[in-house]
């Protein structure tokens, strides 16, 4: 059987149903939430003059939960559009209208007999094939299933989304015995390709992967600096971002969970294991009192840390009284910070002798043990549990693979010294001589299955840049950028400089990549796997230069640069851009002369240069007024002033995108690029958009004279600045940069709709920007967010 979905109901309307629902939503598919009908009238209902037959009252739960979602923070919206792809419903009233889906997701509460009650009822409506499955985090999908006809356990399965669905990565795909193996690939498939997930196949135990060893990790946490007297303060300054895990590091994670949460999490492995295993998941009394109290984390304001003012508090375990924050101080966390690569800063701290090592010593090790004894249980094989905790919990690295960072051989003979017991999946792994759980081969990736070393398997899709170039090598390279061959006649350039900040390297292999694609190649992807595409250019450069008063060399650098977007932009060979996460200022300008951008959805795009007191120096201006025409639809009379004031706007205001679909609707993609959903896949899909460019002959734009709004245009725009600054809300040197910014797009002082040269916007620009960084408030500001991280208002 071939399966598809083109339309999806979620059961369920609480913050994870219509979360999945607005995933859903996101990448297209039309979406029924239902919820129950409420038990009766409000005080609400009664002043809106409604009725219980009223739709509005009997729909009141999912739809109150699509109003939620156009405010929750962060947005499970990629745009508030993707809301009308969402019809709220009810149980009761709708429930046929499942016979119309291909899909369905139960995110009803925790409780086995109404879930089993509510696929009563599903089943009896529902056409033949179509795919049901939970989002429970816990309960059994074998339990769930007993009693349904054959068709419906084939097609029956747990799908555990991690919350907020649109950020993180993981889907934990749990099949019973009778679920059909057609059906098991193709929501894999589905969940990788469509949903954008990292997907991994879990079997039906209690809490599955993520939750079960990251409970368990939390749970030892808990248990340790209790024990041992370590505060609140100092646990996180060491288990966050020093150890490769999330910046909330242990109990701020807690508190944005909420402690009512994860006392049910922890309380579901408890009720179902017994012995030492139990022990460690039995809730401290501590964390219990606080739950007594509805001190649960962020959504009560206050947990394991209080916000009084300015000031962070964090709680005395003790006492039960809040105090200053407190961080660790020990010598090993001096000097992992001084190690290069997070493997040996680990290794650091895990041995040091000091009350830093103490604790991760005792935290770290009894997870890593407890994954090895789970491995087969509740996965076939590493790979998944270290995917699993990654993709759901936001570690760097997963249990085996910070076990091959500190050394098997080393720990596991420290462990024997300790008297502890070594799982026989660890054991076997020694006993042959192997070291490490995973090898890598010719730029291939391979773990130990217990017996030997497996390939592993990975989505033809997902292009690793690092293991790539180990197998295949560079073109060429500098301190700045590589240029690799993709295969299939497609090149790559990839930022590899300092938070991938464009300086005269980064241009020179621009330059270099234009001439050897056109020469050897069919097109060019402009793509890397760093944490962001490209923040801009290289401040402190420009900054140096500035200070120095070397405008002669700053005017050259903006020159090149300026010539290397128009290299992209007029090369004969098609140029894609794979932008992704942050892609600020000259990112964003590297992407908008490009013949197609492939978006990551997740892909926060802006001209931000008037925030370091700056205005775009890449032909930026130009490239987005460009942009904002070419979206325009034909034969309709263009208001180029509309679209100026436009440009001006999104510039001035230092405008970022908070995600592609915003991007586009900012015309900085327009309809013809494209959106990838997972972010794993984006080099790929970039690559395959060239080969598709080239395939369907394509001819680079001509060059075309661009009109301009001139002097009146300039009136306008400066009067809207004006404005803002006699109300107060820019200061004297945002006006100074805004009348700048208004001359280079109005054009200058010419008459209004005249046809200029890009080139002759490009001076403009360039004379505009050089002209501000010789401002000492310029330079302030780039000196305040070089230092600060965050923009300077002077």
């Amino acid at each position: 059987m071939t399966y598809q979905i083109r339309k999806a109901a979620v059961l369920g309307s609480g913050v994870m149903g219509s979360g999945i629902a607005a995933h859903l939503a996101n990448i297209g598919i039309p979406v029924l939430l239902l919820d129950i009908v409420p038990p009766k009238l409000g005080a609400d209902d009664e002043a809106k003059g409604l009725t219980v037959e009223d739709p509005r009252f009997r729909n009141k739960f999912a739809a109150t939960a699509l109003e939620k979602l156009l405010k929750q923070k962060p947005a499970p919206l990629t745009t508030k559009r993707n809301l009308s792809l969402i019809t709220p419903g009810n149980f009761e009233d709708d429930l046929e209208r499942l016979s119309e889906v291909d899909w369905i997701i139960e995110v009803v509460v925790e409780n086995l007999d109404i879930k089993k009650s509510l696929y009563e009822k599903v089943e009896s409506v529902i056409k033949p094939g179509t795919i049901v499955t939970s989002n429970t985090s816990g309960i059994s999908i074998e339990a769930m299933a007993e009693g349904r006809s054959e068709d419906f356990q084939k097609h029956f399965l747990g799908t555990h989304f991690f919350n907020p669905p649109r950020y993180l990565k993981l889907l934990e795909i749990i099949p019973t015995q009778k679920t059909s193996p057609e059906v098991i690939d193709f929501m894999t498939e589905f969940g990788e390709n469509r949903l954008g997930k990292g997907v991994v196949i879990a079997k039906d135990t209690p809490n599955f992967i993520g939750n079960r060893i990251g409970t368990y990790g939390l749970q030892v946490t808990l248990h340790e600096m209790l024990e041992r007297g370590y505060s609140i303060g100092e646990i996180d300054s060491i288990t966050g971002t020093l150890i490769g895990r999330p910046k909330s590091a242990t109990f701020r994670t807690l508190d944005v969970v909420g402690l009512d949460t994860y006392q049910h999490v922890a309380k579901n492995v408890y009720d179902q294991t017994t012995g030492e295993e139990q022990r460690i998941f039995d809730l401290p009394e501590v964390v219990v009192k606080m739950v007594e109290k509805g001190w649960i984390g962020a959504k009560a304001k206050q947990g394991f840390y209080k916000k009084e003012g300015r000031e962070i508090l964090e709680l005395d375990l003790n006492t039960m009284e809040y105090g200053p924050a407190q961080k660790m101080k020990a010598p090993s966390i001096e000097m992992a910070k001084q190690q290069k690569g997070l493997a040996n800063k680990v290794k650091t701290l895990v041995y040091a002798k000091d009350r830093a090592g103490e604790i991760l010593w005792n935290t770290l090790l009894p997870s890593m043990l407890y994954a090895a004894e789970l491995h087969g249980e509740i996965a076939d094989d590493i790979v998944a549990i270290d995917n699993g905790m990654k993709w759901g919990f936001g570690w760097t690295q997963g249990p085996f693979e910070i076990w091959d960072a500190i050394g098997v051989g080393k720990s596991v003979d420290r462990l024997k010294e300790e008297g502890k017991e070594i799982p026989s999946f660890v054991q076997s792994l020694l006993d042959k001589g192997y070291q490490t759980f995973y090898k890598e081969e010719d730029g291939e990736l391979y773990y130990f299955d217990g017996t030997d070393y497996q390939k592993v398997q990975v989505n033809e899709r997902e292009i690793n840049l690092k293991s790539y170039k180990k197998k295949h090598g560079v073109i060429k390279k500098n301190s700045g950028a590589s240029l690799i061959d993709l295969g299939d006649g497609i090149a790559l350039l990839e930022f590899h400089s300092q938070s991938n900040a464009i300086g005269l390297d980064i241009t020179q292999m621009i330059n270099f990549a234009i001439d050897e694609v056109e020469q050897n190649y069919k097109g060019l992807v402009i793509g890397n796997q760093g944490k962001n595409f490209c923040v801009g250019a290289n401040l402190g450069m420009i900054l140096m230069e500035a200070q120095d008063d070397n405008i002669f060399e700053l005017d050259y650098v903006v020159r090149s640069f300026q010539s290397a977007m128009m290299r992209i932009k007029y090369s004969s060979k098609p140029v894609v851009a794979a932008p992704f996460q942050m892609t600020l200022g000259g990112g964003a300008e590297v992407c908008l002369p490009a013949a197609h951008i492939q978006a990551s959805s997740e892909t926060y795009m802006g001209l931000v240069e008037v925030g370091v007191g700056l205005i775009p120096g890449g032909g930026g201006n130009v490239n987005l007024y460009q942009k904002h025409l070419k979206g325009l639809p034909n034969g309709v009379p263009i208001d180029y002033q509309n679209v100026a004031n436009k440009v001006f706007e999104s510039i001035a205001m230092a405008k970022v995108s908070a995600s592609a679909d915003e991007a586009r609707e900012n015309n900085f993609l327009d309809f013809a690029d494209g959106i990838s959903f997972n972010p794993d896949h984006l080099i790929y899909d970039a690559k395959q958009a060239a080969l598709s460019l080239y395939e369907a002959g394509y001819v680079a734009p001509k060059k075309a004279k661009v009109p301009v709004t001139g002097d009146s245009g300039y009136a306008t725009l400066l009067l809207a600045a004006e404005g803002m600054h006699l109300s107060g809300f820019i200061s004297d040197h945002d006006l100074k940069i805004a009348k700048k910014l208004a001359y280079v797009i109005s054009g200058g002082k010419i008459p209004f709709g005249t046809l200029v040269d890009e080139e002759y916007l490009l001076d403009l620009e360039r004379e505009a920007f050089l002209s501000l960084v010789a401002e000492p408030k310029s330079q302030q500001r780039m000196q305040h967010m070089l230092v600060k991280g965050k923009p300077l208002r002077n």
